[in-house]
């Protein structure tokens, strides 16, 4: 299948919240779009950005993404990637297109001299923790908790 990686274009950023619709959906997650494309705009285009991501394109039409941010890690001492999201249309996956979007990332990290990356996945995704064992992660059990600040 042929496809290509790059960065999500300004004028383009509805699609990359159609894909993050799609993503909460198929995550058994809400998701509100509105006003997202302006503040994801704002995230991806500053001088430091506090996002990156990539978009996976097949004739024209975004099927697939990944964004990450810098995090530092207190027991490290140093900083690592968070993968946020990566998520394909269904029908894309299975290309090698999710471990192209991988490449990506981790070609970023080794340009930051960054070697780690960390992200979590619901446990009912079977099909993306085998990928992501297949493509050498392993997995730690920890609980995510959430606290909205008032």
């Amino acid at each position: 299948m042929k496809y290509t990686i790059q960065k999500p274009e300004k004028n383009r950023m509805e699609d990359v919240v159609e894909l993050c619709s799609a993503h909460a959906s198929f995550e058994r997650s809400e998701y509100n779009s509105e006003g997202k494309a302006k503040l994801l705009r704002e995230s991806l285009s500053s001088n430091h950005p506090k996002l990156y991501c990539l978009v996976a394109i097949v004739k024209d039409e975004y099927i697939g993404y990944i964004t990450w941010m810098k995090q530092f890690s207190t027991w490290d001492a140093k900083e690592y990637l968070y993968m946020d999201c990566l998520y394909l249309d269904v029908e894309f996956r299975g290309f090698g297109i999710g471990e192209a979007l991988v490449d990506h990332m981790k070609d970023f990290g080794k340009k930051e001299n960054i070697d780690l990356v960390q992200w979590q996945t619901p446990d009912f995704n079977k099909r993306a923790i085998k990928f992501y064992e297949r493509i050498g992660a392993y997995g730690k059990s920890k609980e995510r908790f959430f606290l909205h600040i008032k």
